[in-house]
Order: C-alpha cells, then structure tokens, then sequence
C-alpha cells in the first residue's frame, strides 16, 4: 500500500523533532508530507519532552492505523511552494515556545500551495498569528544581546610567564523565553570571540573557549556566578552617564523590563536613581544658572547689549566651536516671539535667524495662516551653532541639556526686553530653554502654558522635522504643524482684543 493510500485510508503520521529549534528537520518532513498529500490535521508534531509523546505512544487508540514513519513522496509529486516572506517568518517563528507552532506552520505551508499570495493577507488569522510568533522572538533575542552580562568565575594560570589573561573565564546567565540560544551563538562568538565565555540557561548552555563552540545542557541560576570586582567599576561608570533629564520611566521598562534586572548589575541603581532624577535635574538647571551668576549680576537692559554679550560668551562648549553667535531680530515689542532651537549652518554664516530651509518653510506656513512673520520677534534658544565637522560639511548636532540651560540667560533676557504676549517655542531644545525641564511636545501642544511673567508659551514642532518626512508622514505632521499656527494667530487676535 502506497503512502498516498494510506492518506485516503485515514492515516495519522507523527513527526517527533529532534530538538525544538531544528527548522531544517522540519522543513524536509513538511516537505515530503505536502508532496504526499497528506492535510494538516492528519500530522501530529511532538518536540522532545512535549506531551504529546505519551499521545503517540497509544498511537492505536488516538490515531487509527498510526503510522509513525514518514511518507515517500511518489516520483512524480510536484514542488513545493513557499514565498520568501513565508521562510523568513517560519526561521523566527520556529524558535517560539508555542507548542502549536509546527502545526501553525505546517497548515501555513499546505495553505501556500493554493494561494501563492496568501502571506499577503494581513487579516488572515494564520498570517498574523506567525507574525506574532516571529516578533516575540526577535524581541527575545534583543533583549539577550542588550541583557546578557558575563562575570569573571576563574583566573587559572597559564603557564608562560604572562599575565594569564589566557586562563580567564566569563560566565553569564540569562532567561529566555523562546528556544533563541543556538541562533543567537554566532551574534556572541563574533563580539566576544578573543573571551572564554559560557552562557547557562534553563533551555541549556553554550560554551566558546576561543575557537571552538560547543553545547552543553541546561543550568540553574545557582549555577552563575553572583558577581566579580569588576562590577563596581561598571556600576559607578553607569551612575556618571544616567542623564535625569532625559529619563523616560516607561520607555525605559518597555525596552529593559525588571524580570532581567536581577541579572545585571547597574540595575541595582535604578531606583534610587529614578527616585533622584528630578531633584538632580533641578541641580542642573541651577548649576546653568549660576555659570552667569558672578560676572553677569544683571541682566543687560537693551537687545544690543545682548548681542555684544553673546558673541563673547564661551560658558558651553558651542561657543568654543570656530562660529558666531546669532542674535534674535524683529520688532522690540513684539506681541509674538518665535523660538527656535539653535542657529544652522546658513544662520551661522549669515549672522540672522531662520534664513535656511528650516526658516524658509516656517515662512511658507506663517504666510499659509496668516501670521506675518515681520511683525514676530524670531530668535534661537542656544545662539551658537553646534556641529560635526565631516570633510568640508557642518553636520548639525543637537545641544545637549547643559548646553540649553546655560543659554537660558540670554533668552530670558531677551524676553524681558521684549516682552511679547505669546512665545511660540519650536521644538524640544527650544520649550526646555522656555521652561528649564524637557517635556513631550505631543503632550503639550496646541494648549496655552502659562508662564511667571503672565504671558503665555505654546508649544509646536520644529520645521526642521518636517524636512526629515515624506510622503503621508510628511502631510500629516504639515496639517498638525499648520493647526498649531493657526491656534496661535487666534489666541494673538483675542489677546490683542
């Protein structure tokens, strides 16, 4: 009897892969199975240790006529098709920890030879379902490239006189939770291939001793090191870059979620780290403040003062750079005042605010909502520009926290001089230098803030954001852009009312 007869007799075949992660193993059996025509609810797929070895081992009772061996595909059986798309996903996908996944990618696979276009259909249940699958894995494999930390266990001698860096051993244990550590050998081979290294897991281990990698079984977390003399050297170069002005907690726990703090040692940091970070922004901000503070105990009392001021300042390391200091231009009373972020390369050789392609669409939407740019006051948060230099090109960098602070004082003596009505603050370098603390410009736009002096501060992007979108991306942000501008022409109109 041919396996194609056993098919149409109702034949059950179990497939029991050697290891959970061996996609080419089921590849070839898929293979022969579709070829054979045999449907996906006739195959029954067992991964070692599955449950379902104890369900095929009464194969007489659960699968009438149970046949365990594969089916030889007839000499005439045609290819079997599988999109690009489809190989891709089902790489990832295999090294999930659904049990149901051979299964999901067998029926995929049986599907595919009637719609060649079927990994297409976004809304189809099995297409999205080993989208799924192949995301968490890469997800899982990101985080053992960002969460893996390996600790020094022995130092062995090595027999020739030298420092016996040679006989050092690094161990590191991680969690994962997909089948991901046999991919995953090679990204850790190449970056640390002149380290011993083992890795332990509960799904088994890998060991590198500089040219070979070999396998090993699976381990428990008392079986890594707690930790080495290196860590507190680690642990205080962390605390010196943790920048509180930047924390963002949610952010911060979506990327490194706390089941892997307990195996990295900065982690220990965190929390009192967190718990200080406004208080030591705070410090910040004064510490800006107080950089003025001895040689500058007034503030100068006329925009041309300001100006003479800020082509001699060299407090932050902007001024440093070989440019010049860019001061604000337009009326003295200005009921509107426009801040940006920090002069570009155009403003920075021209000596005038917004004369580059940022300034040149800021005007196109001015004009579109009726704001008349000459009659606004239009200046920079920091007055320098801040560059990298590649060849014979300025490349723009963006101030730092620091460097926007201690620029405050000459913005706020700006404003005080002025003093307009309405700020419109562009971008987060400008609304920090406004407020002295970084906020979401998403959260805070098209909404009045009220500042110390009674005036108010509106927030919206920078145009120079808009310059880096295209497409619908671009139309989008232009339309809210657009609407920002138009709020703050009507807000104008009722406070000069």
């Amino acid at each position: 009897m041919t396996a194609l007869q056993h098919v149409r007799l109702g034949t059950y075949y179990v497939v029991n892969l050697p290891e959970p992660d061996d996609f080419e193993f089921w590849r070839e059996r898929a293979r022969a199975l579709v070829q054979c025509e045999v449907p996906p609810d006739r195959v029954a797929w067992i991964e070692p240790g599955g449950s379902g070895d104890l369900f095929a081992a009464s194969s007489s009772a659960a699968f009438p006529g149970g046949e365990r061996r594969a089916p030889v595909p007839p000499a005439d059986a045609r290819a079997v098709r599988a999109s690009k798309r489809f190989v891709t996903l089902a790489r990832n996908a295999i090294l999930h920890s659904d049990p149901e996944r051979f299964a999901l990618l067998y029926r995929l696979l049986w599907r595919l030879q009637a719609n060649g276009r079927m990994m297409e259909d976004k809304a189809d249940p099995d297409v999205r379902r080993v989208e799924e699958l192949a995301k968490n894995v890469r997800r899982d494999s990101h985080k053992m490239h960002a969460f893996v930390r390996f600790r020094l266990v022995e130092e062995e001698e090595d027999g020739t006189g030298g420092d016996g860096a040679e006989g050092e051993h690094y161990v590191a244990w991680f969690e994962p939770e997909h089948h991901i550590l046999r991919a995953n050998a090679g990204f850790f081979m190449r970056r640390f291939a002149n380290m011993r290294w083992s890795i332990l897991t509960p799904r088994g281990s890998l060991h590198w001793d500089g040219e070979t990698m070999s396998e090993g079984p699976p381990a428990q977390r008392s079986d890594a090191p707690q930790g080495d003399p290196t860590e507190e050297l680690w642990r205080s170069y962390y605390a010196s870059i943790f920048n509180p002005a930047r924390l963002k907690v949610g952010a911060m726990l979506k990327e490194m979620p706390r089941k892997y703090w307990k195996n990295m040692p900065e982690a220990a940091l965190i929390p009192q780290l967190v718990a200080g970070a406004q208080q030591r922004e705070a410090q910040m901000v004064d510490k800006g403040k107080s950089l003025f503070d001895d040689e500058l105990e007034d503030r100068p009392d006329t925009l041309e003062a300001i100006d003479r001021a800020i082509h001699a300042c060299r407090k932050c390391p902007i001024g440093q750079l070989d440019n010049h200091a860019v001061m604000g231009e337009g009326p003295q009373d200005a009921a509107l005042m426009i801040v940006g972020e920090q002069p570009g390369d155009q403003e920075d050789l021209s000596g005038r605010p917004f004369v580059g392609p940022a300034g040149q669409l800021l005007d196109v939407h001015l004009e579109k909502v009726g704001i008349d740019r000459r009659a606004a006051y239009v200046t920079n948060a920091v007055k320098h520009f801040k560059y990298v230099q590649r060849g014979k090109r300025r490349l723009h960098q963006n101030p730092g926290a620091k460097e926007i602070d201690t620029c405050r004082w000459w913005i706020e003596s700006e404003r005080a001089i002025v003093q307009p009505k309405l700020v419109l603050a562009m971008g987060a370098s400008a609304a920090r230098g406004m407020l002295g603390k970084t906020v979401s410009i998403s959260r805070v736009r098209g909404a009045p803030i009220a500042l110390e002096d009674g005036s108010e501060l509106w927030v919206t992007a920078h145009p120079s954001y808009l310059l880096r979108l295209d497409g619908a991306a671009r139309e989008e942000q232009a339309r809210l852009f657009d609407a920002d501008l138009a709020a703050v022409r009507e807000r104008l109109s009722e406070l000069a009312g």
